[in-house]
């Protein structure tokens, strides 16, 4: 009988000793490697998700389950300042629902030729428009056309990829026509517009109406309010409304926080 007990008692522990020696073993990298034990709430997710097959109107980029649309060249300048746009999009409008004063200053992101900058700018008598592009080439038509037009408030700045190059607390409004859907990196960007605002700073952004399928323009190139409110949402930016006075865009109005108030 007291044979029996001990062999159990063996038995017992060569069945035990493995996971002694797994606990021992958690224990020394704990100890000796603390850095190398990843917790799950240190898990993070991708900002983006790059997919092989996707549209052809994109780049196979996605950001928060939106394809990323391609961006329209410096080739495409004539279409920007095409006879027809007025009509169309009636962009003296989206400047009186802008809501400007005479010393704001205004970053018009993703400016192209600086079609909306140069209506914006004799608005404002003490302000400025700081027109951002990230090709040279349109920057250096924007440049042609200050002189052509002796506007003096308009500033062209080159901006990259995922930097608008813009000072901190530095801008009143951030305008964005038919633009933001074709940033490659839309979060850096904005992250870096949000930093540039002056506390209660806006951001408009104007896109083509992705719920209403009527609306000739490609489907990539059009975006609907959730998504849009979903994305500056993530920047920390308020949705605060919405102009539906235009023919066939959105004009979505958000505002940075008053963290001072």
């Amino acid at each position: 009988m007291i044979k029996l007990q001990k062999r159990m008692s063996y038995n017992y522990k060569l069945k035990i000793l493995p996971f002694i020696v797994i606990f021992l073993l958690i224990v020394e990298c704990l100890l000796v490697y603390p850095t190398s034990i990843v917790r799950a709430d240190s898990l993070s997710v991708p900002v983006y998700e790059q997919r092989i097959i996707h549209s052809p109107d994109g780049i196979g980029k996605y950001y928060m389950g939106r394809e990323i649309a391609k961006v329209m060249g410096y080739t495409g300048a004539g279409w920007l300042e095409r006879p027809s746009r007025e009509g169309e999009e009636q962009p003296s409008k989206i400047v009186s629902l802008l809501n400007l004063k005479p010393n704001d200053v205004v970053a018009d992101i993703g400016a192209g030729t600086g079609y909306l900058s140069f209506r914006i700018a004799p608005l404002l008598t003490a302000g400025k428009v700081l027109a951002v592009d990230v090709q040279p080439e349109m920057l250096e038509i924007i440049e042609l056309f200050k002189k052509e037009k002796n506007i003096i408030n308009v500033e062209p700045v080159l901006a990259t990829l995922s930097e608008p190059n813009l000072a901190s607390e530095s801008i009143d409004l951030a305008l964005m026509v038919d633009a933001y859907h074709e940033l490659e990196y839309p979060q850096e960007v904005m992250q870096g517009i949000v930093k540039a605002l002056k506390p209660s700073g806006r951001v408009v952004l104007v896109e083509y109406r992705g719920e209403n399928p009527f609306i000739m323009i490609k489907g990539l190139h059009k975006m609907n309010q959730n998504q849009v409110r979903k994305e500056m949402q993530a920047v920390g930016l308020v949705w605060r409304e919405t102009k539906n006075l235009l023919p066939q865009q959105h004009l979505m109005v958000f505002e940075k926080p008053n963290t001072n108030s």
